[in-house]
């Protein structure tokens, strides 16, 4: 894994050689800080955020229901009858896959929480990106680099992130 980070960080070194001897031009943008500045971003995050609490307490509910079953079974298994503790068993089954199919649903891959993100967030992202796109070609930008998640930039010089001009393009600052 170590070398794995090295490789990157060399690929990533050589990437950067490559652009100062083209003499490309590049600027640095933050979309954390972009759509953070974006009202209808808050709106829709916190939103996202009530929706995902509403589903994990609707979870955490039936897990408690679901443990309180399974303390039931364990003191009562002994004096069940062969056919009854079956069914108990059956029935603690069952209601432990629902609940997995529920988490599934809520939270997994193209759940939920995923299809509602993609209907309040993406249309946002998409104006930034486009806002992004019009400058990079109005400037006549190479490349527009994004310092906001996983930090693949080990130094930008604050005066090439052009964030505030997206902002300015979108109308959210003067």
């Amino acid at each position: 894994m170590k070398l794995n980070k090295q490789a990157g960080l060399v690929a990533f070194m050589l990437f950067f050689c490559v652009i100062a001897n083209a003499q490309s031009k590049y600027a640095v943008i933050n979309t954390k800080y972009i759509l953070e500045k974006i009202p209808e971003y808050k709106d829709a995050d916190k939103k996202l955020k009530e929706l995902g609490d509403q589903w994990q307490n609707e979870i955490d509910d039936k897990q408690m229901s679901l443990d309180k079953m399974y303390k039931n079974y364990e003191a009562e298994q002994f004096m069940l009858s062969e056919d009854l503790r079956k069914k108990r068993e059956e029935e603690l089954f069952f209601k432990e896959k629902e609940l997995r199919d529920l988490q599934k649903k809520r939270f997994g891959y193209e759940g939920d929480l995923f299809k509602e993100r993609q209907k309040l967030v993406k249309p946002i992202q998409d104006k930034v990106y486009n806002a992004v796109q019009k400058m990079a070609v109005a400037r006549s930008y190479d490349f527009i680099l994004d310092k906001s998640e996983g930090i693949t930039i080990i130094f930008a010089d604050p005066k090439l992130d052009k964030s505030d001009e997206i902002l300015k393009q979108l109308g959210i600052i003067n």
